[in-house]
């Protein structure tokens, strides 16, 4: 994951043997692949434009890799039929990828790339070019592909929500480096860097001071989940976590309550982002559209919020 030159696709093709390695290894299965040529490394490998040759069918463009595989031909056989029909491609086998629209294409590609039954899947923004209502059925078919095959899933993507709804474990990268890998969930709960904290959404991200128990943003009081021994870092939280109240009343715990001026409050298809400003500090806070217009809330407002310790990441 990462933005837009980050390097993700060149670590694809280093992967693949695409591209030379300059220094370090390669290894697949504890098997060091490094010099070896791209068709002995036993992956496959799916672009954001699909690369289909045009002037073969989608049958031909699926059984293409094998003709240069060793292969048992009546197992390969059922495998790939079997393959065909869970990706829904059946009734396309004799068309030309001209005549197909952007999600069959793509399905037509993760087959052929399935086809030669590589232990090692790469796939390069396969979902990007995809309309937002394919995008979603196109995830829940690589699942489900994922799990009959059985073959490891690398996947290039910008998108974290995207990664997070299809993934187990992700990296992500910047500017040619990796900022942080693990747990997909771990990283949007926790990020270990700035960088990280804003690709994954996490938008209040400030400099905090701590004296044990307390932590400071420009002077404001924050109550943290744990004492800190530290005495500065970077103190962060989720806009979601963050819960607004009507009013001040004995039922609100007084811990981290704050109350400030709505300085902005922006559609975001379904979800409001208000910012508020409390003291000299702004905090970024989502809530759903329905409840920001049941509870009147606008420009100017003064308004309660509560975050939770338990929703503050300090790193």
């Amino acid at each position: 994951m990462g933005p837009t030159g980050a390097g993700k696709t060149l670590v694809l093709e280093a992967i693949a043997g695409l591209v030379p390695v300059t220094s370090g290894r390669v290894l697949i299965n504890d098997r060091d692949v490094t010099k070896l040529p791209p068709e002995k490394r036993g992956i496959s490998i799916v672009y954001q434009d699909q690369a289909l040759f045009p002037h073969l069918t989608v049958k031909e463009n699926i059984e293409y890799g094998l003709k240069f595989r060793d292969r048992d031909v009546k197992s390969t056989t059922s495998y790939v039929a079997r393959l065909v029909e869970k990706l829904g491609i059946r009734h396309l086998l004799h068309r030309k990828p001209v005549n197909l629209s952007g999600g069959e294409k793509q399905r037509v590609a993760l087959a052929r790339a399935l086809a030669v039954r590589p232990s090692l899947l790469l796939m390069d923004e396969p979902l990007s070019a995809l309309d937002p209502s394919f995008r979603d059925e196109m995830g829940m078919l690589l699942k489900d592909i994922w799990e009959y095959t059985g073959a490891t899933f690398i996947m290039v993507t910008h998108d974290f929500t995207e990664a997070l709804s299809l993934g187990t474990r992700g990296a992500v990268m910047n500017k040619g480096g990796l900022e942080q890998v693990g747990n997909l969930w771990d990283i949007f709960q926790r990020p270990a860097t700035v960088f990280v904290a804003h690709f994954v959404g996490m938008r209040n991200v400030f400099d905090a001071r701590f004296d044990g128990t307390h932590a400071f943003i420009n002077g404001l009081l924050i109550q943290p989940p744990k004492p800190e021994d530290r005495k500065i870092g970077k103190l962060a939280f989720r806009p979601e976590l963050i819960r607004i109240v009507p009013r001040l009343d004995s039922s609100v715990a007084q811990i981290n309550v704050f109350s400030g001026t709505v300085t902005s409050c922006a559609k975001k298809g379904f979800t409001c982002e208000i910012t508020v400003k409390v003291s000299s500090v702004q905090f970024t806070v989502h809530v759903p559209m329905a409840m920001a217009l049941n509870m009147g809330i606008s420009e100017g407002q003064y308004i309660t919020v509560v975050i939770p310790p338990e929703a503050i990441h300090i790193f």
